[in-house]
């Protein structure tokens, strides 16, 4: 009888330790995480907007404008990989109306420019250069078009739906379809030369347009500032908030009644919001010079500000947008090239070795073998650490070989079970004694902690102080800037 207890016991007890762990709140599909896995990708803005050296176009340009005679895909997509970015968007159509594609939808097409002798297909170029050296694609197609006459009249939703209808099916599986909140002002319109207000909380029909989306690509994360896969940050600047949840609930601002991309309550955009209803990361976008577009007087951000962008943005669990903008000639400008290349060298080169590996970890509890301290250091963000159901807060001491030099401290959460962690602080041992070096409050799909100096240290110590639930970490590191 004693031998049966015995090992019903046993048996309940490994049961139990095998429990699944419940997810906490809203967490990420599919498509998102793998969003997640990019990092840092590219949005290219090239018109005749470009030839025109504006921002933004009228929408009365001649096609015959639009002449790169050096388009070069490859060398755009090239300097994007050498910069550390894993995916493109295109614009495929901007405000001025003028589409990238032989579309059927309107005559204000790159069929009526001089660019490969009007057989030309732009986005179909850069789409196969990306899948050639492996960047994932995306499109933007704006719903404002300057250009149309039938804009500002209930016609011109089909056109518009009809435009992502042919994008859908013949670039290949998109990673993104990407939209802002540009809703109607002064334009050509066909030659009106007038401006057309409309309503955007009904003009574009979001919920069956991005249900075409769903349909088409379901694998597209649909971005604006309501989500619904990706929100954007609620600046240009290229950063979110130090404390920055993935979750989110659009509302409409102050004295509206409807949250659509447009008008949404950006304050709390940057940082978003604990608990949100849904998982909806932000994209921090931000162009490499100061425009979107090519203008020759202006200069691109250095690879050190670049750097400080990327801490800001992939660092605090969101993705850094960078703005590409051909010059007249269809290429990337040397100074351009010459910035990617450095940045991402620079990142590269500084997350090249996890200093961290090797160590001793110990852990104040840890739930059982699958979920042990080796999984911190194992490479493999699918593995991870956590705690018992009832254990909320819990410390990782970091033991090295040896003392190590390092700046910046590297965590990430097991973002399929949610956004958990809401407090801990990272302390170092300097002589005998525990020196605290950082409190933070959110973690996520991945934490990137600058240090104000360098720190020289043989044990290192995070302590996890807030949660509401039971903690996971997939992945923990140490490293050192590159110069």
């Amino acid at each position: 009888m004693n031998k049966i207890l015995i090992s019903c016991l046993f048996i309940c007890s490994f049961a139990y330790a095998q429990k699944p762990i419940k997810p906490y709140g809203a967490t990420p599909a599919k498509r998102q995480l793998a969003w997640h896995d990019v990092e840092v990708y590219g949005l290219i803005h090239f018109t005749p907007t470009t030839f025109e050296d504006k921002e933004w176009g009228y929408g009365d340009a001649d096609p015959k404008i639009f002449n790169p005679t050096n388009f070069d895909a490859e060398q755009i997509v090239k300097a994007a990989k050498a910069g550390g970015l894993r995916g493109i968007i295109l614009v495929a159509k901007h405000h001025d109306g003028f589409a990238l594609w032989p579309t059927k939808t309107t005559p204000y097409n790159i069929s009526k420019s001089p660019f490969r002798n009007g057989k030309g297909d732009l986005v179909k170029e850069v789409q196969l250069a990306a899948q050639k050296y492996g960047l994932k694609f995306g499109v933007y197609c704006s719903p404002w078009d300057r250009n149309n006459p039938q804009y500002g009249t209930p016609n011109y939703l089909a056109i518009y739906q009809a435009q992502l209808k042919e994008l859908y099916s013949n670039y290949g599986q998109l990673f993104m379809s990407w939209h802002d909140g540009a809703n109607g002002g002064d334009g050509y319109y066909g030659g009106a030369r007038e401006k057309r207000s409309i309503d955007n909380t009904v003009y574009y029909d979001w919920k069956n347009t991005w249900a075409i989306t769903r349909k088409m690509q379901p694998m597209a994360n649909i971005f604006s500032d309501v989500g619904l896969d990706v929100r954007w940050v609620g600046n240009e600047e290229g950063h979110a908030a130090e404390t920055s949840w993935a979750t989110f609930t659009p509302m409409p601002p102050q004295g509206k009644n409807v949250a659509v991309p447009g008008q949404a309550n950006y304050p709390e955009s940057p940082v978003g919001i604990r608990n949100g209803k849904f998982w909806m990361p932000a994209e921090c976008d931000v162009p490499l010079r100061s425009g979107w577009f090519f203008h020759a007087k202006q200069k691109p951000k250095t690879p050190e500000a670049l750097f400080d962008l990327y801490l800001k943005s992939v660092g605090h669990g969101a993705a850094l947008d960078l703005g590409l903008a051909p010059d007249t000639r269809g290429l990337l400008h040397d100074d351009d090239v010459a910035a990617l290349q450095a940045f991402g060298q620079m990142v590269k080169q500084t997350f090249a070795q996890n200093l961290a590996k090797g160590a001793s970890i110990k852990s104040s509890n840890t739930r059982d073998k699958t979920h042990g301290t080796a999984t911190l250091l194992d490479g493999n963000k699918q593995t991870f650490w956590a705690s018992a159901d009832n254990v909320h807060q819990a410390s990782l001491e970091i033991s090295l070989k040896a003392p190590q030099t390092f700046d910046i401290i590297s965590l990430q959460e097991f973002i399929p079970l949610g956004q958990r962690i809401e407090g801990y602080n990272i302390e170092v041992l300097k002589n005998n004694t525990w020196e605290k070096v950082y409190d933070g409050t959110s973690i996520g799909a991945k934490r990137l902690i600058k240090l104000a100096q360098p720190v020289t240290a043989s044990k290192v110590r995070l302590n996890i102080t807030q949660s509401p639930v039971c903690l996971t970490l997939s992945e923990f590191g140490l490293y050192k800037k590159s110069a």
